[in-house]
C-alpha cells in the first residue's frame, strides 16, 4: 500500500518543519508557518556613529480577517535622536522559499534590499552587497534547538556583514548610509517572545570585519524549560565562534536594564563579552502578540551602548574589540511596561492594525 498525504516523507517533512524546526544542514532562513516569523537589520555607520534599524514580523492570528490570516509587527529606529516609529499593518507574508517577508505595500525586506514606507517621515531603502552569510554549518546560530521541534523561539544571525547603499528617512532628517555596516538574523517560534529575554549585536569594531551577536532567554518546548544563551562572534580572519550548547559550550549570562556580562566557553574557545549603556538613552521596542492582532511594548533596547569583547583559543587572546554602537537588550513586557510608566510616556508601543 502506497504511503501517501500526512504520513507520507513530504507530509512528515511539511509537519516538523511546521513546528520550527529544522534539520541538519537544513535552511532555517525560509517561513516555517509558525505563529509568528521575525525579520531584522540593523545598519552601523562608524564614522558618524549612527545606528539604524529595521524589523518587520509576520504573524498570524488565531481569526481571519477580510485581509487574511497574518498581520505584520513593523518597526523603524535610529540613534543618536532616539527616532522610533511603529506600526502593526494588517497584511503580511513570509516567503517560503528563501529569506524575505513583506507587508502590504509598506515593507519588502531580504537579502539584496530592505525598502520601508511607515510615512514621509520615516522611510528606509537600502541595497545590500559584499554580504558575510552564515557559514555553511550543521545547525544554524541556535545550534542543536534548531532540530527540536515545537519551540516557543528559535534564532538564526544569518549576515554577519555585508555593505549598505541607500538611504533613511527620519523625522526631519535623511541620513545617507552608504558604506555603512550591515546585520540580519531572524526569529521565530509557535507563540511570539518568551516571558524574558536578553540580546546584543555589535559591529563598528577597529575592524570592520568583526562581528558580535548573542541571545538568550527562557526556552520551552510542552513540560520541558530551560534557560539558554548563544553567542556568535564573527572574527576579523573570517572565523566564526559559536557558543551556547548547554552541556558542550554554556554560556552563562548576568543580565540588567543597563548592564549585560556573558561568559562562555567549550574544549578551545572562550568568549566574554561585557556591555553597558544608561537606561535613559534605551527604545522600548514593540512585540507582537500573534493570536491577537496587536503588539504591545515588549523590550528595552539601547542602539548606541558599549561593548567590550575578548576572544581566547585554548587560553590564547585570539581578539579583542570594542564597540560604542552596539545594541544591548533586555526583553520582557512587565520590564518594558514599567520603563514606559517610569518615563510617563503619554504614547508607547502598543498598536493595532487599522480595520479593513
Amino acid at each position: 500500500m502506497p504511503v501517501h498525504g500526512r504520513f507520507s516523507p513530504k507530509g512528515l517533512w511539511t509537519r516538523y518543519r511546521a513546528s520550527g524546526a529544522d534539520l541538519p544542514f537544513g535552511d532555517p532562513l525560509s517561513a516555517h508557518g509558525v505563529a509568528m516569523e521575525g525579520y531584522f537589520w540593523r545598519f552601523t555607520q562608524p564614522d558618524t556613529g549612527r545606528v539604524v534599524i529595521a524589523l518587520c514580523g509576520v504573524n498570524r492570528a488565531d481569526d481571519v480577517s477580510e485581509a487574511g490570516t497574518h498581520w505584520a509587527t513593523l518597526g523603524l529606529a535610529a540613534h543618536p535622536g532616539g527616532f522610533l516609529r511603529t506600526a502593526a499593518h494588517p497584511v503580511a507574508a513570509a516567503d517560503p522559499d528563501r529569506l524575505g517577508a513583506s507587508a502590504g505595500e509598506v515593507f519588502r525586506g531580504d537579502d539584496e534590499r530592505v525598502w520601508m514606507d511607515l510615512g514621509d517621515d520615516a522611510r528606509l531603502d537600502v541595497r545590500l552587497s559584499d554580504l558575510r552569510p552564515w557559514p555553511r554549518r550543521l545547525f544554524g546560530a541556535s545550534s542543536v534547538f534548531h532540530s527540536v521541534p515545537a519551540l516557543n523561539q528559535y534564532w538564526h544571525s544569518w549576515l554577519l556583514g555585508g555593505r549598505a547603499e541607500g538611504y533613511a528617512i527620519l523625522g526631519d532628517e535623511k541620513w545617507d548610509l552608504t558604506g555603512a555596516q550591515v546585520y540580519g538574523e531572524k526569529n521565530w517560534g509557535k507563540g511570539g517572545f518568551p516571558e524574558s529575554w536578553w540580546w546584543g549585536q555589535a559591529q563598528g569594531f577597529a575592524e570592520p570585519q568583526a562581528c558580535v551577536a548573542f541571545a538568550g532567554g527562557q526556552v520551552y518546548s510542552g513540560p520541558i524549560r530551560t534557560e539558554v544563551t548563544a553567542v556568535v562572534v564573527a572574527l576579523p580572519d573570517g572565523r566564526v565562534v559559536r557558543l551556547g550548547n548547554p552541556v558542550t559550550s554554556p554560556v552563562r549570562a548576568q543580565v540588567t536594564d543597563e548592564s549585560w556580562v556573558l561568559r562562555g566557553r567549550n574544549a578551545r574557545w572562550s568568549v566574554e563579552i561585557t556591555g553597558s549603556s544608561p537606561i535613559g538613552a534605551a527604545h522600548v521596542l514593540p512585540v507582537p502578540l500573534p493570536a491577537e492582532r496587536r503588539n504591545v511594548a515588549g523590550s528595552i533596547e539601547h542602539l548606541g551602548g558599549f561593548m567590550s569583547v575578548t576572544v581566547r583559543d585554548r587560553g590564547r587572546l585570539v581578539w579583542s574589540g570594542e564597540s560604542s554602537s552596539a545594541a544591548l537588550e533586555h526583553g520582557g513586557l512587565d520590564r518594558a511596561r514599567a520603563e514606559l510608566d517610569r518615563r510617563g510616556a503619554a504614547a508607547d508601543a502598543t498598536d493595532s492594525p487599522p480595520a479593513t
